[in-house]
Protein backbone atom coordinates (compact mmCIF):
# COMPACT_ATOMS: atom_id res chain seq x y z
CA UNK A 1 0.00 0.00 0.00
CA UNK A 2 1.36 3.43 -0.94
CA UNK A 3 1.92 6.10 1.66
CA UNK A 4 -0.82 8.60 2.41
CA UNK A 5 -0.40 12.18 1.28
CA UNK A 6 0.17 13.43 4.83
CA UNK A 7 3.13 11.02 5.10
CA UNK A 8 4.95 12.63 2.16
CA UNK A 9 8.19 14.40 3.03
CA UNK A 10 6.93 17.67 1.52
CA UNK A 11 3.51 17.64 3.26
CA UNK A 12 1.62 20.01 3.40
CA UNK A 13 3.19 21.96 0.51
CA UNK A 14 0.65 21.32 -2.24
CA UNK A 15 1.59 21.97 -5.84
CA UNK A 16 -0.26 21.94 -9.15
CA UNK A 17 0.25 22.47 -12.87
CA UNK A 18 -1.07 25.89 -13.90
CA UNK A 19 -1.56 24.79 -17.52
CA UNK A 20 -3.76 21.87 -16.46
CA UNK A 21 -5.96 24.15 -14.34
CA UNK A 22 -6.31 27.15 -16.63
CA UNK A 23 -9.35 25.99 -18.61
CA UNK A 24 -11.26 24.70 -15.57
CA UNK A 25 -10.48 27.86 -13.59
CA UNK A 26 -11.61 30.11 -16.45
CA UNK A 27 -14.87 28.16 -16.80
CA UNK A 28 -15.54 28.34 -13.06
CA UNK A 29 -14.89 32.08 -12.97
CA UNK A 30 -17.13 32.66 -16.00
CA UNK A 31 -20.02 30.70 -14.45
CA UNK A 32 -19.49 32.47 -11.13
CA UNK A 33 -19.53 35.86 -12.85
CA UNK A 34 -22.76 35.08 -14.73
CA UNK A 35 -24.46 34.04 -11.50
CA UNK A 36 -23.31 37.13 -9.63
CA UNK A 37 -24.53 39.25 -12.54
CA UNK A 38 -28.00 37.68 -12.32
CA UNK A 39 -27.98 38.12 -8.56
CA UNK A 40 -27.41 41.83 -9.11
CA UNK A 41 -30.97 42.02 -10.46
CA UNK A 42 -32.38 40.92 -7.10
CA UNK A 43 -33.34 43.41 -4.43
CA UNK A 44 -32.54 42.61 -0.80
CA UNK A 45 -35.77 40.69 -0.21
CA UNK A 46 -35.46 38.61 -3.37
CA UNK A 47 -31.79 37.93 -2.70
CA UNK A 48 -32.77 36.57 0.71
CA UNK A 49 -35.44 34.35 -0.89
CA UNK A 50 -32.90 32.98 -3.38
CA UNK A 51 -30.30 32.46 -0.66
CA UNK A 52 -32.89 30.62 1.45
CA UNK A 53 -33.65 28.21 -1.41
CA UNK A 54 -29.93 27.57 -1.93
CA UNK A 55 -29.35 27.10 1.80
CA UNK A 56 -32.14 24.52 2.03
CA UNK A 57 -30.52 22.55 -0.80
CA UNK A 58 -27.07 22.97 0.77
CA UNK A 59 -28.29 21.64 4.12
CA UNK A 60 -30.08 18.66 2.61
CA UNK A 61 -27.28 17.66 0.27
CA UNK A 62 -24.27 18.13 2.57
CA UNK A 63 -26.04 15.66 4.87
CA UNK A 64 -27.03 13.34 2.01
CA UNK A 65 -23.35 13.06 1.00
CA UNK A 66 -22.77 11.48 4.40
CA UNK A 67 -25.82 9.19 3.99
CA UNK A 68 -28.07 11.22 6.27
CA UNK A 69 -31.57 12.17 5.08
CA UNK A 70 -33.14 15.29 6.61
CA UNK A 71 -36.79 16.34 6.45
CA UNK A 72 -37.10 19.18 3.93
CA UNK A 73 -39.78 21.06 5.88
CA UNK A 74 -37.67 20.96 9.04
CA UNK A 75 -34.72 22.37 7.11
CA UNK A 76 -36.93 25.05 5.55
CA UNK A 77 -38.16 25.99 9.02
CA UNK A 78 -34.64 26.37 10.36
CA UNK A 79 -33.45 28.33 7.32
CA UNK A 80 -36.44 30.67 7.54
CA UNK A 81 -35.78 31.31 11.22
CA UNK A 82 -32.10 32.07 10.69
CA UNK A 83 -32.75 34.36 7.70
CA UNK A 84 -35.67 36.20 9.27
CA UNK A 85 -38.34 34.72 6.98
CA UNK A 86 -41.80 33.48 7.87
CA UNK A 87 -42.00 30.04 9.51
CA UNK A 88 -45.80 29.85 9.34
CA UNK A 89 -47.01 26.29 8.81
CA UNK A 90 -43.53 24.82 9.22
CA UNK A 91 -42.55 22.41 12.03
CA UNK A 92 -40.01 23.21 14.71
CA UNK A 93 -36.71 21.72 13.47
CA UNK A 94 -34.76 19.11 15.45
CA UNK A 95 -31.74 20.52 17.27
CA UNK A 96 -29.25 18.74 15.02
CA UNK A 97 -30.92 20.12 11.88
CA UNK A 98 -30.93 23.61 13.35
CA UNK A 99 -27.28 23.20 14.32
CA UNK A 100 -26.34 22.28 10.75
CA UNK A 101 -28.15 25.31 9.33
CA UNK A 102 -26.62 27.53 11.99
CA UNK A 103 -23.14 26.36 10.94
CA UNK A 104 -23.80 27.05 7.25
CA UNK A 105 -25.28 30.48 7.98
CA UNK A 106 -22.32 31.35 10.18
CA UNK A 107 -19.85 30.32 7.47
CA UNK A 108 -21.53 32.57 4.89
CA UNK A 109 -22.75 35.57 6.85
CA UNK A 110 -19.71 35.88 9.12
CA UNK A 111 -17.12 35.23 6.45
CA UNK A 112 -14.93 38.11 7.66
CA UNK A 113 -14.47 36.54 11.10
CA UNK A 114 -11.28 34.48 11.56
CA UNK A 115 -11.43 30.71 11.37
CA UNK A 116 -10.16 29.28 14.64
CA UNK A 117 -10.06 25.94 16.44
CA UNK A 118 -12.78 27.25 18.76
CA UNK A 119 -15.03 28.13 15.82
CA UNK A 120 -14.55 24.72 14.22
CA UNK A 121 -15.27 23.00 17.54
CA UNK A 122 -18.42 25.08 17.93
CA UNK A 123 -19.61 23.99 14.50
CA UNK A 124 -18.98 20.34 15.32
CA UNK A 125 -20.84 20.66 18.62
CA UNK A 126 -23.80 22.22 16.80
CA UNK A 127 -23.99 19.15 14.52
CA UNK A 128 -24.25 16.76 17.49
CA UNK A 129 -26.16 18.64 20.22
CA UNK A 130 -26.88 15.45 22.18
CA UNK A 131 -23.33 14.11 22.01
CA UNK A 132 -24.29 11.16 19.82
CA UNK A 133 -23.71 10.25 16.18
CA UNK A 134 -26.66 7.95 15.52
CA UNK A 135 -26.41 5.61 18.54
CA UNK A 136 -22.69 6.09 19.25
CA UNK A 137 -21.47 8.57 21.82
CA UNK A 138 -18.71 10.78 20.42
CA UNK A 139 -16.46 13.62 21.48
CA UNK A 140 -18.35 16.85 20.89
CA UNK A 141 -16.80 20.30 20.64
CA UNK A 142 -13.29 18.83 20.89
CA UNK A 143 -10.70 17.24 18.63
CA UNK A 144 -10.70 13.46 18.21
CA UNK A 145 -9.02 11.14 20.68
CA UNK A 146 -6.20 8.62 20.38
CA UNK A 147 -8.06 5.93 18.42
CA UNK A 148 -6.91 5.63 14.76
CA UNK A 149 -9.25 7.50 12.39
CA UNK A 150 -9.98 5.38 9.31
CA UNK A 151 -12.57 5.29 6.56
CA UNK A 152 -13.37 1.68 5.67
CA UNK A 153 -15.94 -0.37 3.77
CA UNK A 154 -16.79 -4.05 3.65
CA UNK A 155 -17.73 -6.60 6.29
CA UNK A 156 -15.69 -7.25 9.42
CA UNK A 157 -12.48 -9.08 8.62
CA UNK A 158 -12.58 -8.11 4.94
CA UNK A 159 -12.51 -4.33 5.25
CA UNK A 160 -11.05 -2.08 2.58
CA UNK A 161 -9.26 0.93 4.03
CA UNK A 162 -10.05 4.00 1.92
CA UNK A 163 -8.34 6.52 4.14
CA UNK A 164 -6.18 6.76 7.25
CA UNK A 165 -6.00 10.16 8.96
CA UNK A 166 -2.87 11.54 10.63
CA UNK A 167 -2.43 10.23 14.20
CA UNK A 168 -3.79 12.24 17.09
CA UNK A 169 -0.36 13.18 18.50
CA UNK A 170 0.60 16.19 16.44
CA UNK A 171 -2.97 16.93 15.32
CA UNK A 172 -3.06 20.27 17.13
CA UNK A 173 0.11 21.36 15.37
CA UNK A 174 -1.23 20.17 12.01
CA UNK A 175 -4.52 22.01 12.51
CA UNK A 176 -2.73 25.18 13.60
CA UNK A 177 -0.67 25.07 10.40
CA UNK A 178 -3.83 24.76 8.31
CA UNK A 179 -5.57 27.62 10.12
CA UNK A 180 -2.54 29.90 9.78
CA UNK A 181 -2.44 29.18 6.05
CA UNK A 182 -6.20 29.77 5.75
CA UNK A 183 -6.00 33.12 7.53
CA UNK A 184 -2.81 34.16 5.70
CA UNK A 185 -2.93 32.55 2.23
CA UNK A 186 0.04 32.96 -0.11
CA UNK A 187 -0.05 36.20 -2.07
CA UNK A 188 -1.57 35.74 -5.51
CA UNK A 189 -3.34 32.45 -4.73
CA UNK A 190 -6.68 32.41 -6.58
CA UNK A 191 -9.66 32.35 -4.21
CA UNK A 192 -11.27 29.30 -5.79
CA UNK A 193 -8.01 27.36 -5.68
CA UNK A 194 -7.71 28.35 -2.01
CA UNK A 195 -11.22 26.95 -1.41
CA UNK A 196 -10.35 23.66 -3.11
CA UNK A 197 -7.10 23.30 -1.22
CA UNK A 198 -8.79 24.11 2.10
CA UNK A 199 -11.38 21.40 1.45
CA UNK A 200 -8.75 18.77 0.69
CA UNK A 201 -6.47 19.77 3.56
CA UNK A 202 -9.15 19.75 6.25
CA UNK A 203 -10.72 16.50 5.05
CA UNK A 204 -7.26 14.94 5.19
CA UNK A 205 -6.67 16.10 8.77
CA UNK A 206 -10.07 14.70 9.81
CA UNK A 207 -9.84 16.54 13.15
CA UNK A 208 -13.11 15.32 14.70
CA UNK A 209 -14.64 11.97 15.53
CA UNK A 210 -17.58 12.79 13.23
CA UNK A 211 -18.84 15.64 11.09
CA UNK A 212 -15.57 16.17 9.20
CA UNK A 213 -17.11 16.16 5.72
CA UNK A 214 -19.84 18.64 6.59
CA UNK A 215 -17.37 20.91 8.38
CA UNK A 216 -14.91 20.78 5.47
CA UNK A 217 -17.68 21.77 3.05
CA UNK A 218 -18.69 24.62 5.38
CA UNK A 219 -15.08 25.83 5.41
CA UNK A 220 -15.16 25.65 1.60
CA UNK A 221 -18.30 27.81 1.61
CA UNK A 222 -16.53 30.23 3.95
CA UNK A 223 -13.56 30.46 1.59
CA UNK A 224 -15.83 31.12 -1.40
CA UNK A 225 -17.78 33.75 0.55
CA UNK A 226 -14.47 35.45 1.33
CA UNK A 227 -13.54 35.27 -2.36
CA UNK A 228 -16.87 36.83 -3.43
CA UNK A 229 -17.24 39.19 -0.45
CA UNK A 230 -20.87 38.10 -0.35
CA UNK A 231 -22.68 37.21 2.92
CA UNK A 232 -25.29 35.04 1.19
CA UNK A 233 -24.39 31.91 -0.75
CA UNK A 234 -26.10 31.87 -4.14
CA UNK A 235 -24.90 28.43 -5.22
CA UNK A 236 -24.67 25.14 -3.39
CA UNK A 237 -21.43 23.28 -3.99
CA UNK A 238 -22.70 20.47 -1.76
CA UNK A 239 -25.71 20.01 -4.03
CA UNK A 240 -23.40 19.50 -6.99
CA UNK A 241 -21.05 17.22 -5.05
CA UNK A 242 -24.00 15.08 -3.95
CA UNK A 243 -24.85 14.51 -7.63
CA UNK A 244 -21.26 13.32 -8.11
CA UNK A 245 -20.96 11.56 -4.77
CA UNK A 246 -19.06 8.47 -5.94
CA UNK A 247 -16.69 10.55 -8.05
CA UNK A 248 -16.16 12.85 -5.06
CA UNK A 249 -15.05 10.03 -2.79
CA UNK A 250 -12.99 8.44 -5.57
CA UNK A 251 -11.03 11.62 -6.35
CA UNK A 252 -10.44 12.29 -2.65
CA UNK A 253 -9.08 8.78 -2.11
CA UNK A 254 -6.95 8.98 -5.24
CA UNK A 255 -5.51 12.33 -4.15
CA UNK A 256 -4.87 11.25 -0.56
CA UNK A 257 -2.93 8.23 -1.84
CA UNK A 258 -0.90 10.31 -4.26
CA UNK A 259 1.85 12.90 -4.31
CA UNK A 260 1.68 16.57 -3.35
CA UNK A 261 0.71 17.42 -6.96
CA UNK A 262 -3.04 17.86 -6.54
CA UNK A 263 -3.83 19.10 -10.05
CA UNK A 264 -6.43 16.39 -10.69
CA UNK A 265 -8.31 17.25 -7.49
CA UNK A 266 -8.32 20.97 -8.28
CA UNK A 267 -9.57 20.42 -11.84
CA UNK A 268 -12.38 18.24 -10.48
CA UNK A 269 -13.22 20.79 -7.80
CA UNK A 270 -13.31 23.72 -10.23
CA UNK A 271 -15.52 21.74 -12.60
CA UNK A 272 -18.03 21.23 -9.77
CA UNK A 273 -17.95 24.96 -8.93
CA UNK A 274 -18.81 25.80 -12.53
CA UNK A 275 -21.64 23.25 -12.62
CA UNK A 276 -23.00 24.48 -9.27
CA UNK A 277 -23.05 28.08 -10.50
CA UNK A 278 -24.78 27.06 -13.73
CA UNK A 279 -27.41 25.15 -11.75
CA UNK A 280 -28.01 28.04 -9.35
CA UNK A 281 -28.89 30.34 -12.23
CA UNK A 282 -32.20 28.46 -12.37
CA UNK A 283 -32.91 29.27 -8.72
CA UNK A 284 -32.22 32.97 -9.28
CA UNK A 285 -34.35 32.93 -12.44
CA UNK A 286 -37.26 31.35 -10.53
CA UNK A 287 -36.92 33.95 -7.79
CA UNK A 288 -37.17 36.72 -10.38
CA UNK A 289 -40.12 34.94 -12.01
CA UNK A 290 -41.93 34.81 -8.66
CA UNK A 291 -41.48 38.56 -8.24
CA UNK A 292 -42.75 39.21 -11.78
CA UNK A 293 -45.73 36.94 -11.13
CA UNK A 294 -46.90 38.88 -8.07
CA UNK A 295 -46.26 42.21 -9.81
CA UNK A 296 -48.38 41.13 -12.76
CA UNK A 297 -51.46 39.90 -10.95
CA UNK A 298 -53.86 41.93 -8.84
CA UNK A 299 -54.44 40.05 -5.62
CA UNK A 300 -57.57 41.77 -4.34
CA UNK A 301 -60.04 39.10 -3.29
CA UNK A 302 -57.40 36.35 -3.06
CA UNK A 303 -57.81 34.32 0.12
CA UNK A 304 -54.91 33.43 2.38
CA UNK A 305 -55.46 29.81 1.36
CA UNK A 306 -55.02 30.69 -2.29
CA UNK A 307 -51.95 32.81 -1.59
CA UNK A 308 -50.39 30.00 0.45
CA UNK A 309 -50.84 27.45 -2.33
CA UNK A 310 -49.57 29.82 -5.02
CA UNK A 311 -46.45 30.60 -2.99
CA UNK A 312 -45.91 26.88 -2.46
CA UNK A 313 -46.03 26.31 -6.22
CA UNK A 314 -43.81 29.32 -6.93
CA UNK A 315 -41.23 28.26 -4.35
CA UNK A 316 -41.13 24.72 -5.75
CA UNK A 317 -40.43 25.90 -9.30
CA UNK A 318 -41.60 24.40 -12.62
CA UNK A 319 -40.49 20.87 -11.72
CA UNK A 320 -40.46 20.99 -7.95
CA UNK A 321 -44.02 20.19 -6.90
CA UNK A 322 -44.85 16.51 -6.45
CA UNK A 323 -46.99 16.20 -9.54
CA UNK A 324 -49.20 19.09 -10.57
CA UNK A 325 -51.67 20.67 -8.18
CA UNK A 326 -55.13 19.11 -8.17
CA UNK A 327 -58.28 19.38 -6.08
CA UNK A 328 -57.08 16.77 -3.58
CA UNK A 329 -53.66 18.45 -3.13
CA UNK A 330 -55.39 21.77 -2.55
CA UNK A 331 -57.62 20.26 0.14
CA UNK A 332 -54.61 18.72 1.86
CA UNK A 333 -52.57 21.92 1.82
CA UNK A 334 -55.36 24.24 2.98
CA UNK A 335 -57.76 21.94 4.90
CA UNK A 336 -60.53 23.36 2.72
CA UNK A 337 -63.63 21.33 1.85
CA UNK A 338 -63.94 19.76 -1.59
CA UNK A 339 -66.46 22.41 -2.64
CA UNK A 340 -64.28 25.29 -1.41
CA UNK A 341 -61.18 23.83 -3.07
CA UNK A 342 -63.00 23.53 -6.39
CA UNK A 343 -64.35 27.09 -6.14
CA UNK A 344 -60.99 28.65 -5.22
CA UNK A 345 -59.09 26.73 -7.89
CA UNK A 346 -61.66 27.80 -10.48
CA UNK A 347 -61.22 31.41 -9.35
CA UNK A 348 -57.45 31.23 -9.80
CA UNK A 349 -57.94 29.66 -13.20
CA UNK A 350 -60.27 32.48 -14.29
CA UNK A 351 -57.78 35.10 -13.12
CA UNK A 352 -55.04 33.43 -15.16
CA UNK A 353 -52.97 32.78 -12.06
CA UNK A 354 -53.10 29.05 -12.81
CA UNK A 355 -53.44 27.11 -16.03
CA UNK A 356 -55.17 23.75 -16.37
CA UNK A 357 -53.51 20.56 -17.55
CA UNK A 358 -55.53 17.60 -18.73
CA UNK A 359 -59.27 17.36 -18.18
CA UNK A 360 -62.03 15.64 -16.28
CA UNK A 361 -61.05 13.87 -13.07
CA UNK A 362 -57.38 14.11 -14.03
CA UNK A 363 -57.44 17.90 -14.34
CA UNK A 364 -54.39 19.48 -12.72
CA UNK A 365 -53.19 23.05 -12.34
CA UNK A 366 -49.83 24.79 -12.66
CA UNK A 367 -48.25 28.22 -12.63
CA UNK A 368 -47.98 29.71 -16.16
CA UNK A 369 -44.20 29.76 -15.87
CA UNK A 370 -43.55 30.53 -19.53
CA UNK A 371 -44.85 34.08 -19.10
CA UNK A 372 -42.49 34.91 -16.26
CA UNK A 373 -39.31 32.90 -16.78
CA UNK A 374 -37.12 34.95 -19.04
CA UNK A 375 -33.58 36.22 -19.15
CA UNK A 376 -32.72 39.23 -17.02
Amino acid sequence: MGRWIWQQSDWPYFRWQEAELSEALASARLAQGKLLGMAGLLDESLARDAAAAILVDDSLTTSAIEGQALARDSVRSSVARHLGLSTEGLPAPPRATDGLVKMLVDAAQHYAEPLTVERLCGWQAALFPDGYSELVQIRVGALRGDAPMTVVSGRAGCETVHFLAPPQPGLVTELDAFLHWFRHPPQGLDGLLRAGLAHLWLVTLHPFEDGNGRIARAVTDLAIAQDEHQPMRLFSLSSQIEKQRKAYYDILEQTQRGSMDVSDWLVWFLTQVAAACDGAQGTVARTLAKARYWLHFHTEGISERQRKVLNRLLDAGPDGFEGHLNNRNYMGLTRASRTTAYRELSDLLERGMLVSIGGGRSTAYAIPWGRFLRDG
